[in-house]
């Protein structure tokens, strides 16, 4: 999918959306309009000691809240309208859940797959280096995050260059999250959009009458389910449904092909299966499915494509026999094939809901940098020793032992993960909550329309409280 196909794609949702906003229309334009544009060209030494010119992007969408976030995608396919789109999406994903960042995005076109690990730290430090030199990154200004081809490795090295080159700042380690632990990171991040796309999906089937009008029973134990990408969103989005949710997973597709289960997929052992091999085909008992992308047409309850966009378009549309789709990558649906599937009555949960679990959690990394403390160390002491008291009392008033294991699990309380899990899971109920409502008390015409709505009315609405406008 070109990035001009998926920036039409987002501006066509947006509009749709717009149609039933309570906004003036110049108000409607800004809140569409992307705010900054940086297109850069830098020279960056290849492994052979000749010199490569790599072209990066950062795009700031919305600046009607400070900072910007957004990730860092590396591919061969970035360009600048992809780059503007992701960007986009990202200001109303982090009004849907609330989160108090505007929207942003970064890519550098170059394959990460087929360069060494010298040449992409060389490219990420000098990338840094770039958006530093025209004030594009900073905790107050605009914080990066992991994307495609971007992992935990890389925002290492760019907060490294960024703790250099600005050795007097304040709060350097908040300059980009999905950082490892060791670098101040924040435990859960890594699984954290696909533990939100477990908790949006759940939230959805939850709701009784919605699964009526689909002819399914609410929630996700015994659907079937096929997911398309084995990544970080796909592998964590696939687990969580198993094995939290009782799902049976009867398909994964991958870039080397699809494999296929009727009676269900065991998603560990499939990961593990690749790690071993290189590849999800030949696992033991399950049907090969050529050419990759047909596996998105088999049968199934749920389908969650979690890999790139534009995976699901007109030409295909009328053969998907899924009930829901479940957008757990940006934009695997264009314009024209969702506006099919609404029409044959298939329920689509949208990416700019489904998806933020990653910037969600970004946010709490966010917190705890600036705040130089993880979030359990300030009252986990306190709070033991007031439970501690509280159970003595009780057993002194009933004259009942506590077994030793349950007042170690009382009196312990949630570590740091715990809280970040249980804060991601409140977030992306409350979130899909909203929208549900917004979709049902406005007769809108689907979730995606009610999604978008909700971020234009809350985006338009920050920048009109805090007059922004000279």
């Amino acid at each position: 999918m070109s990035g001009r196909s998926f920036h039409t794609s987002v501006d066509r949702y947006f509009d749709q959306a717009a149609a039933y906003a309570r906004v003036r229309p110049g108000m409607l334009a800004q809140v569409k309009s992307c705010n900054s544009i940086y297109r850069m060209q830098f020279p960056v030494r290849g492994d052979d000691g000749e010199v490569v010119v790599v072209e990066g992007y950062r795009a700031e969408h919305s600046h009607h809240r400070l900072p910007t976030k957004g990730g860092i995608r590396y591919s061969p396919d970035v360009d600048l309208d992809e780059t503007i789109a992701l960007a986009a999406l990202m200001t109303y994903k982090c009004a849907i859940v609330n989160v108090p960042f505007g929207g942003a995005k970064g890519g550098v076109r170059f394959d990460p797959r087929k360069a060494s690990e010298g040449f992409r730290e060389r490219v990420t430090r000098r990338y840094t280096a770039e958006l530093i030199r025209k004030n594009f990154i900073g905790p107050d200004i605009d914080v990066p995050a992991p994307d495609y081809g971007t992992g935990e490795r890389e925002m290492g090295w760019i907060v490294d260059t960024y703790k250099n080159l600005n050795m007097n700042s304040p709060n350097v380690y908040a300059c980009v999250t999905g950082k490892p632990i060791s670098m101040q990171g924040i435990p859960g991040r890594r699984q954290a959009t696909g533990l939100g796309v477990y908790f949006g999906i759940r939230a959805c089937l939850d709701r009784t009458e919605d699964m009526k009008a689909l002819g399914l029973a609410p929630g996700i134990r015994g659907k079937r389910v096929i997911v398309q990408g084995l990544g970080n969103v796909g592998y964590h989005a696939a687990r969580y449904l198993q094995t939290d949710g009782g799902a049976v997973i009867v398909g994964i597709a991958e870039m080397e092909g699809a494999i296929h289960h009727p009676d269900g997929l065991d998603v560990e052992a499939v990961a593990a299966h690749r790690r071993e091999t290189g590849s999800i085909l030949g696992f033991p008992g399950a049907e090969t499915v050529t050419p990759s992308a047909a596996i998105l047409e088999a049968p199934c309850d749920i389908l969650v494509p979690a890999a790139l966009e534009n995976q699901i378009t007109a030409a295909n549309a009328d053969r998907i026999r899924a009930r829901i789709v479940a957008e757990a990558a940006n934009g695997p649906v264009d314009a024209e094939a969702d506006a099919i599937l609404r029409d044959r009555g298939v329920l689509m949960i949208p990416d700019v809901f489904l998806n933020a679990g990653g910037v969600t959690v970004s946010y709490f990394e966010w917190i705890k940098n600036r705040a130089g403390v993880s979030f359990d160390r300030m009252f986990s002491r306190h709070e033991a020793t007031m439970k501690q008291d509280l159970l003595q009392q009780i057993e002194a008033l009933t004259g009942a032992g506590i077994p030793p294991e349950t007042r170690q699990r009382l009196v312990r309380g949630p570590g740091e993960e715990a809280l970040v899990m249980a804060a991601l899971d409140d977030t992306m109920t409350r979130a899909y909550d909203r929208i549900h409502a917004c979709w049902k008390e406005r007769a809108l015409p689907d979730l995606r329309t009610a999604a978008f709505l909700t971020a234009i009315e809350i985006v338009a609405g920050s920048y009109e409280h805090h007059g922004i406008f000279p």
